[in-house]
């Protein structure tokens, strides 16, 4: 179980644990449209997903248009932004900020996104959603990229992974990603 902070007070992470070399697990969230969307394992190009608390926050907000604005730049690789937020909200915030190359996706029904890479928050004011990470997924399915955010209220290290999604689409890529 790891443990992370939000504003100094340390909040324990519930879950299975996955770390780099691990193959991604296969999960489904729900699209703003309210579809299925697939998440981890073995899609043929690359994967950068990034959990967040939720889009409705300064800090996910901002991180949402820079990968957003970074996901232009990548070929071959697949941004997918998780939440708990609502797929309403979801929906409203990326036609509000102008969010277009990457997908957003909720974890609010089942939570097992955050269960299987063991970035749900247990305890705390924040217990049942999602710790701020990111993960990289190279197209064969296993993480080359893990990063967990120590305090909750801070962005990633954008420069370590947008380098990792493009060192993880040193595969050939079969054409499916977006």
């Amino acid at each position: 179980m790891a443990v992370t902070h939000l504003k100094g007070e340390e909040v324990k992470l519930t879950g299975n644990e996955v770390n780099v070399s691990d193959v991604a697990p296969i999960v489904k969230i729900v699209g703003q449209d309210l579809s299925e969307i697939e998440v981890g394992g073995e899609k043929g190009c690359a994967q950068v997903v990034v959990t967040v608390p939720s889009l409705d926050t300064p800090v996910c907000a901002a991180e949402a248009r820079k990968f957003n604005e970074e996901a232009t730049k990548l070929e071959d690789v697949e941004v997918i932004v998780v939440s708990m937020d609502l797929p309403f909200a979801m929906g409203r915030f990326c036609t509000t900020e102008g969010i277009e190359s990457l997908k957003v996706g909720s974890d609010f029904r089942s939570k097992e996104l955050s269960k299987a890479y063991g970035v749900l928050i247990e305890d705390g004011v924040l217990a049942g959603i999602a710790a701020r990470a990111v993960f990289v997924i190279d197209a064969s399915g296993v993480i080359t990229y893990k990063e967990i955010c120590n305090e909750i209220t801070e962005e990633p290290n954008y420069e370590a992974a947008l380098e990792a999604a493009k060192d993880a689409t040193n595969t050939s890529c079969c054409g499916t990603c977006q």
